[in-house]
């Protein structure tokens, strides 16, 4: 079986989004350019983890290569929806992700999960692009698509700016326990069960 990667080197457009409604929404990686949408599903906590690294990776990278990060005036927020129609390439299991100093870009990877691998990978101790993380795994890498994308500094900052926000419009935590508030209340285990 033939495997795609769909490369944007750099996009038009990469960003986080989401589709329903909080408590029962579908999260997705988008990257549009050359006339290509690609869109990929994910859950909540690679988002919110991919956001994460992605900040110690700049901070990392100016540290060690004297990067300068971008203020948040730089960019522009995106807050324009998914482009549509939303169609998934396929779900996400692994992420990488690199910094490349030659370009002074950030390399996202987006793999998809293999039949037993439901894993988030993010993240090394070198911000460098190492290219034969990959040999190392179980399944085949080569076998799997990917979604691989490569972002200046102020790109970067954008899509962390919107995955935050992505995951903060969810539905608001209890107070008590930290758990998502469902509309109707919810089995709240600081109350002992009863409904607040």
């Amino acid at each position: 079986m033939t495997h795609q990667v769909h490369s944007f080197e750099p996009p038009e457009r990469f960003i986080a989004g989401t589709v329903g409604e909080p408590g029962d929404r579908t999260f997705f990686l988008q990257a549009r350019g050359g006339g290509r949408v690609i869109t990929v599903a994910l859950e909540k906590v690679q988002v919110s983890l991919l956001a994460e690294k992605l900040e110690e990776l700049l901070v990392e990278a100016n540290k060690r290569f004297g990067v300068k990060l971008p203020d948040d005036e730089v960019f522009s927020h995106d807050n324009e929806p998914l482009d549509t129609p939303v169609d998934e390439e396929f779900r996400v299991g692994t992420l990488g992700l690199a910094f490349d100093v030659d370009t002074s870009t950030v390399v996202i990877e987006a793999i998809e999960a293999g039949e037993a691998e439901v894993e988030i990978e993010l993240g090394s101790d070198s911000p460098e692009l190492d290219e034969d993380d990959d040999e190392d795994e179980d399944e085949p890498a080569d076998d799997l698509d990917r979604l691989r994308v490569r972002l200046t500094p102020e790109a970067t900052r954008a899509f962390i700016d919107r995955a935050r926000r992505v995951v903060a419009a969810g539905r608001p935590p209890c107070p008590l326990c930290g758990q998502p508030l469902d509309p109707a209340g919810h089995l709240c285990p600081r109350h002992n069960g009863y409904h607040r």
